[in-house]
């Protein structure tokens, strides 16, 4: 999920550009269809991702026996590139979808615009897509609410049964993990549904209300940047085992940075020694 929500930032200065001025987009058709297809995908993983911490939290919580055998690091990994590839195979029709072309007629290269190809839209697939961005995002949302529904039920039924300063540790850990996934969610949610918004409105408005949904596109892409850059923060502010991981990781770079430092400095005074006694 971190590296989806990274590679969500590769199509910013784009974006950026196309704010800025709007036509004539200089960048190319290529770059233009891999940067849309790219967005698509990470958001896509990235909805993916959450769903399926969630459900793994579900089994950890109301099912731990069978989750300890049944969740295995090697499970995991299937489970992540088994999301990866689904993303990147219903995200591929965007590659037929965008592109840079002129919307009236011929193809003067100052009125080149990277948008939907008004084919696409005239096949009906501008609002396929639409649709199946739409069921990607709320359908998800609804998997979220019925699994946070049963965890918290399991959660308020067994805390009186549990006795013991390990159950009691298991149990906060629970409840925080439980609360920090909950806020991710509703971040989410927050962040993600003015953009699958506007995308309705995008593919279903008329030329009345053009300029109204340009503004709202324009705030519901920067909630969408924001819900990508959101996560590391909200991670870092409530899980106290991520914190220890990016500690460690952090200094793991410092060690290798300092050792690959002395090394050169040790390299370079025995060049140095060499050359005086030559």
């Amino acid at each position: 999920m971190a590296l989806s929500d990274i590679l969500i930032f590769l199509g910013l200065p784009s974006d950026l550009y196309r704010i800025w001025k709007y036509k004539p987009y200089i960048f190319g058709d290529f770059l233009c269809k891999f940067l849309f297809y790219l967005s698509e995908t990470c958001t896509y993983c990235t909805i993916l991702h959450i769903t399926t911490l969630s459900v793994e939290r579900y089994f950890a919580i109301c099912f731990p026996l069978k989750a300890k055998t049944t969740i295995t690091k090697c499970r995991v990994k299937r489970v992540i590139l088994s999301l990866w590839g689904w993303a990147l195979l219903t995200a591929s029709p965007i590659l037929f979808l965008f592109g840079v072309e002129h919307r009236n007629g011929s193809l003067p290269d100052e009125a080149k615009e990277c948008n939907y190809i008004e084919r696409s839209a005239r096949t009906g697939l501008l609002e396929t897509m639409t649709w199946v961005s739409t069921i990607y995002f709320f359908l998800p949302v609804l998997c979220l609410t019925l699994l946070y529904g049963l965890i918290c039920g399991k959660l308020w039924r067994t805390r009186h049964k549990l006795r013991g300063p390990q159950a009691a540790s298991r149990e906060k850990y629970h409840k925080q993990t439980v609360k920090m996934l909950a806020v991710v969610v509703l971040a989410f949610v927050l962040c993600w549904l003015p953009f699958h918004i506007g995308r309705i409105l995008f593919a279903q408005t008329t030329t009345i209300l053009y300029d109204i949904t340009q503004y709202f596109n324009l705030i519901a892409m920067l909630l969408f940047y924001l819900g990508a850059s959101i996560n590391p923060i909200l991670y870092n502010v409530m899980s106290q085992k991520y914190r220890k991981a990016t500690s460690k990781i952090l200094n793991y770079s410092q060690v290798w940075q300092s050792r690959n430092l002395t090394r050169s400095e040790r390299t370079s005074l025995e060049g140095t020694e060499v050359s005086s006694v030559m």
